[in-house]
């Protein structure tokens, strides 16, 4: 049976976050455990839903509080304010994911030496970012994520395996910024693939995502192809 459980962490300073923990007990024994990382809107049904099918994969999936407890955005101008605290303040971002790391590993379901994450949007520059800092888990992926690296750069070995699913027509990552990625993810000694997805812009997992002429779309093709990346690269970092 598939288990859903929230649960509320707390980081050094009492702030408070609030996550929902999906797994199958079902299946017995610990499970590898994989962090949801948000949109910039903050955590949602969507990211519950991936940590669901993730669960009923054989996984423990995390959806993750980035920005706290009860801070959600209902328009585009609240998402970008929320956004914009972490994204000009990537140290802080870090802590965060880190944190959500810790709170994951002391899951009773969670085999705490197996651990990845993956992101969407905002979600995918936050796992890159937990991947950048030499975090010791076993692997990211990003779903049509940002890709520029934090200022100044952590300069770290990348110890985790890296997936980057990216769209060619992604306005907010063009592929210039893919193939800097590429000779940051070799500079840093880092196991990565890029898979890119023609035809494809922003937000393509997401079938909420009409928005044609900015290049935020969703298309079917790349979204279960890319889950389908996802899922034998989960698979093999695990294994």
């Amino acid at each position: 049976m598939i288990i859903k459980e929230k649960i509320i962490y707390e980081d050094a300073s009492k702030k408070q976050f609030e996550g929902v923990v999906v797994w199958d007990d079902s299946h017995t024994g610990q499970k590898p455990g994989i962090l949801v990382s948000h949109m910039w809107s903050g955590q949602s049904e969507f990211e519950v839903d991936k940590a669901t099918e993730l669960a009923k994969l054989g996984y423990v999936g995390f959806a993750i509080d980035n920005y706290g407890k009860g801070l959600r955005a209902n328009h585009p101008e609240e998402a970008q304010k929320l956004m914009d605290v972490l994204d000009h303040d990537r140290p802080l971002l870090l802590s965060r994911m880190v944190l959500a790391v810790e709170t994951l590993k002391k899951h009773k379901a969670v085999n705490a030496m197996k651990i990845g994450a993956i992101g969407f949007c905002f979600g995918g520059k936050c796992v890159l970012d937990l991947a950048r800092s030499g975090a010791d888990i076993k692997g990211v992926v990003s779903f049509h994520g940002l890709l520029d690296p934090p200022t100044p750069h952590p300069k770290k070995e990348i110890k985790s395996a890296v997936l980057v699913l990216h769209g060619w027509e992604d306005p907010m990552a063009l592929p210039d910024a893919m193939v800097k990625l590429a000779h940051e993810m070799n500079q840093y000694n880092a196991d990565w693939n890029v898979n890119i997805y023609g035809h494809a812009g922003h937000a393509f997992t997401n079938p909420k995502a009409k928005f044609r002429d900015k290049g935020l779309f969703f298309e079917p093709r790349s979204n279960k192809r890319s889950w389908h990346s996802m899922c034998y690269f989960l698979k093999e970092i695990f294994d």
